[in-house]
């Protein structure tokens, strides 16, 4: 995990710093959004993202948006069709 860890935070690094204080990527929320949501979803369980506010944050607010719980749910449906 440490050999993990020293990769990822350079990049929470610099995608802490891009956000900032914007609510999105690149302005509006966009599909790019989607997609980092859901990588950085995956942070979630380590305590990494914690450790970014603005980026827990961010997650918080992807994942309140419809547009992400669709796309989540249809990678689910994908992923596992006995649950759908």
């Amino acid at each position: 995990m440490p050999l993990v860890e020293g990769r990822v935070r350079p990049r929470m690094d610099q995608l802490a710093a891009r956000l900032g204080e914007a609510d999105w990527l690149d302005g509006a929320f966009s599909a790019g959004d989607i997609l980092m949501v859901s990588v950085l979803f995956r942070l979630r369980s380590s305590g990494i993202l914690d450790e970014y506010p603005n980026l827990a944050a961010y997650v918080a607010r992807g994942e309140a948006r419809s547009a992400y719980q669709r796309a989540f749910a249809a990678q689910l449906a994908i992923n596992n069709p006995s649950a759908g």
